[in-house]
């Protein structure tokens, strides 16, 4: 009888074992996989999400950034060259003026210095001469923005079409376009425009001080208070204007990636009646990015409504200065 049913209880004993050695490798493997779940999800965790949010810069530019800027093209050779021209335009600009104040007689009763002819034709040539000047500096900045853009276009394009797939996992196309378009077009066209302006500006100022020191020096007394005040207006504005004008950069990538994504899935979004939810998503996108700007425009005129109002203040605090000191104290000539 022991034997009739010894088939049975060996393939029982067979079937056992393998059931334990099943369970014990699905049992390893499910540690393992567990394991390596956890090691996963530890990665994942530490990692974060693929698409990062767009990093901002905080703080001032420095001044190695505007350098390398303005370098960046013919290793800065023709800087020098572009400040020369503005200075000498300047010098004959003021050349002319005092020109004509000491050529030209003050009445009728005065005999004139020099003939009119002379007069002219010594006017007209400072003027040909500023304007040369002017001519040249205007294409050499030309010169030098084409090239400087240029330069960081290529070398945009080139670590673009060699990036690595994590990459572009990582970097939304609406935040690559935004600097292929936005950010380029503000380096073709008004970094460097506004960098000269600033310039340009700065030795026109030195010019008119030049000659209000040789002329009217009592000026300055009121032009301290004045420039003091200016600085503090730029310390205050400064700093809320440089934060805003990188928001609308951050607030831009999302606007142009999102419509990209919408116009590509169009179909799956009409097909699944989704045409509203994306609507709202744009407009809110559209209104994120429109107050930056709009914060920018209400900075922008604060400033502009404080300079006016000091530049009025100063204008009539020197007129009544001019007037109300003796005759002869300032040289009219």
């Amino acid at each position: 009888m022991e034997l009739v049913g010894a088939h049975k209880k060996a393939l029982s004993v067979l079937d056992s074992t393998e059931a334990w050695s099943v369970s014990g490798s699905s049992s390893k493997e499910a540690g393992n996989l567990d394991s390596t779940n956890c090691k996963e999800d530890d990665v994942v965790s530490s990692k974060g999400q693929i698409i990062q949010e767009e990093e901002r810069e905080k703080g001032g530019v420095g001044i190695s950034v505007y350098w390398k800027f303005i370098t960046m093209a013919y290793g800065g050779t023709l800087l020098p060259i572009m400040l020369l021209a503005q200075v000498l335009s300047q010098t004959l600009q003021i050349g002319s003026d005092y020109w004509m104040a000491w050529a030209t007689p003050v009445s009728e009763d005065v005999k004139p210095s020099v003939d009119s002819s002379t007069l002219m034709i010594v006017y007209v040539a400072l003027a040909i001469g500023s304007s040369f000047c002017v001519l040249v500096r205007s294409m050499l900045i030309r010169t030098v923005g084409y090239r400087t853009a240029k330069q960081l276009f290529s070398k945009m394009h080139f670590c673009i079409f060699r990036a690595p797939m994590s990459f572009f996992d990582a970097t939304p196309s609406g935040r690559i376009l935004s600097r292929a378009s936005t950010d380029q077009s503000a380096v073709d066209f008004s970094i460097l425009n506004e960098m000269g302006a600033i310039a340009f500006s700065i030795i026109r100022l030195l010019g008119i001080i030049a000659v209000m020191s040789q002329t009217a020096w009592q000026v300055f007394i009121i032009f301290i208070p004045v420039i003091a005040a200016c600085i503090w207006y730029q310390q205050y504005y400064i700093h809320s204007a440089r934060e805003l004008s990188r928001l609308v950069g951050v607030c831009k990538a999302p606007v142009i990636q999102h419509f990209t994504e919408t116009i590509s899935g169009a179909t799956t979004i009409r097909s699944f009646d989704e045409e509203s939810r994306f609507r709202d998503t744009n407009m809110k996108l559209a209104d994120a990015n429109s107050r930056p700007r709009f914060n920018i425009a209400g900075a922008m005129e604060w400033l502009c409504f404080r300079l006016d109002m000091l530049s009025s203040v100063t204008i009539a605090f020197s007129l009544l200065f001019l007037i109300s000191i003796p005759e002869g104290v300032i040289d009219p000539g």
